[in-house]
């Protein structure tokens, strides 16, 4: 199974949600079974490492940045992936008219796995610098999305 979390730059949020869901991965013990990816919906960040408040956030929480790059969403990504999970409304609704035909059902929202707040997402932090709001929205719209993974790794075994 192959995930990739979205925002706009792939600089704050989806690099934030990929080093925190690879850590809930590899703690449940399915690194084998998930790959975790993150990328942008545009390139305006391309090449870049991720935002140096994002990397904060990581350090303060004893989780690995593991060095990325921002890079933009790619047609192939649609074909490799079976869930594309962004962070916002305008990330959504890009990452949609990205996708080939067929494919845009693989994107979902953030907060999509979150009972009672199915239509929440998370504020771009670059815009409103706060990072501290990204990681804890991002430990709470997480573990839905570990939980619905584990169970439909369970029913396909």
């Amino acid at each position: 199974m192959k995930v990739i979390f979205v925002c706009l730059g792939n600089i704050c949020r989806s690099p934030m949600a990929e080093a925190m869901f690879k850590q809930m991965v590899t703690k449940a013990g399915l690194s084998d079974q998930i790959t975790v990816d993150s990328a942008g919906t545009s390139d305006i960040a391309e090449g870049s490492p991720a935002d140096s408040r994002t990397k904060a956030i990581l350090a303060k929480h004893q989780i690995e940045d593991d060095g990325m790059i921002a890079r933009q969403l790619l047609p192939r990504d649609f074909d490799e992936a079976d869930y594309i999970i962004a962070m916002d409304k305008m990330n959504v609704a890009d990452a949609k008219a990205m996708a080939p035909a067929g494919l845009a059902n693989k994107v979902h929202g953030i907060y999509e796995t979150t009972p009672g707040k199915e239509e929440n997402y998370i504020v771009d932090p670059w815009i409103t610098h706060r990072f501290d709001d990204t990681y804890y929205s991002l430990t709470e719209s997480l573990p839905g999305w570990l939980k619905k993974f584990q169970d439909e790794l369970e029913a396909g075994n």
